[in-house]
């Protein structure tokens, strides 16, 4: 029997109205890891915090909004610009970290999953759409599609939605730099079954996690602030750690996932990776070109949001795709034919990569 393509059926997303600019961290007291006043200015530390991360604003959710709200609006859009009823879905795959976060109270809720939360806001009752939450850190939703494609592929399913959502400006440490780095957002897709004489969808994928001592370089902790109180926890990460990290498995994944689908980096149109640090991304893409001894341009071959939108894991790889495709980011477009690299890195640590074709 023919293998199914698995293709995307549908993209939406969803970026918060509000937008915060550097300069409102201007007043913020910073602290170091040790618990002392942050030696620098805050004018120097944001100059700093910009020229590396490449970041100037980025969106958070309104006060009335939850994550799974957020998931909501980019769900229905997905399903919008799909060839599916909402209740012919199989599976709702939610990936997202930290749950349902309410302004001011910095406690995960997870109960009910999120990805019935979606289905019951959405209106959907057909009692065969089955729930499901998975933590994978920011490559959340890149994982909820692999694990799409094997559920299809084994010929149980044909149609699944996978949700990319977090409101990480919930769970962050004002009191940390690196609180300016993180964002909310929502992205969804849907995968189906598509019998097709060509080969297209997703042609191969590569996956992994190291959890040794990398175990350690996403956590959540104290505020660095010592008279924060002691049971509060926020997450922190070791950047150095997880640059050097991203630099050295980032590339030899895709490189992995390409050698599966049976094409070259060469054959590539677009590289969507997950959006983190704008150096760091730019030294992956240098390191991946190395391998195959080509000199890409990352202005035209990466498309980049984190600029204005910042690092709203989970979020940022669906977003990023739903933009290129509805032709909303700068010059970047996908046309028929293009194959795409996906890709991200985040906590666990965990790397993977999907190559796929339009």
């Amino acid at each position: 029997m023919k293998h199914p393509n698995i293709v995307f059926n549908g993209t939406g997303s969803y970026i918060p109205e509000r937008i915060v600019t550097n300069a409102e961290f201007l007043d913020m007291a910073f602290y170091t890891e040790s618990g002392e006043p942050f030696p620098d200015n805050n004018e120097n530390i944001i100059a700093k915090f910009e020229k590396i991360t490449g970041i100037r604003e980025r969106r958070y959710a309104n006060d009335n909004e939850l994550a799974s709200d957020l998931a909501v609006i980019a769900a229905r859009q997905a399903l919008e610009r799909s060839s599916i009823e909402g209740e012919e879905l199989d599976y709702i795959i939610f990936a997202h970290n930290f749950g349902d976060v309410e302004p001011g109270t910095n406690r995960p809720d997870n109960m009910p999953s999120l990805a019935s939360k979606v289905k019951g806001k959405l209106g959907l009752k057909n009692p065969d759409i089955v729930c499901t939450d998975i933590l994978f850190g920011c490559p959340g939703w890149l994982q909820g599609c692999i694990q799409a494609f094997q559920m299809i592929r084994s010929g149980f399913c044909r149609h699944i939605m996978v949700i990319g959502a977090d409101t990480l400006s919930r769970i962050t440490d004002p009191h940390d730099r690196d609180s300016m780095i993180f964002a909310d957002g929502a992205g969804a897709t849907i995968l189906s079954a598509s019998y097709d004489d060509e080969r297209r969808g997703i042609l191969g994928f590569a996956n992994r996690t190291d959890s040794q001592g990398e175990l350690e370089y996403l956590v959540m902790g104290q505020s660095n602030n010592p008279a924060f109180d002691p049971k509060a926890r926020f997450l922190k990460m070791k950047g150095r750690k997880i640059y050097e990290y991203a630099l050295n498995y980032v590339a030899e994944g895709i490189q992995i996932a390409l050698k599966r689908s049976g094409i070259s980096l060469e054959d590539i149109n677009k590289i969507l990776i997950h959006q983190a640090n704008e150096k760091m991304d730019e030294a992956i893409l240098k390191k991946l070109s190395g391998l195959y001894n080509l000199q890409l341009d990352a202005a035209e071959i990466m498309p980049m949001t984190i600029r204005t939108l910042g690092n709203s894991s989970v979020a940022t790889v669906p977003t990023m795709l739903d933009l290129v495709l509805r032709q909303q980011l700068d010059h970047h477009t996908i046309s028929e034919g293009d194959q795409v690299i996906l890709a991200s890195v985040g906590a666990g640590m965990h790397i993977n990569a999907i190559v796929y074709k339009f």
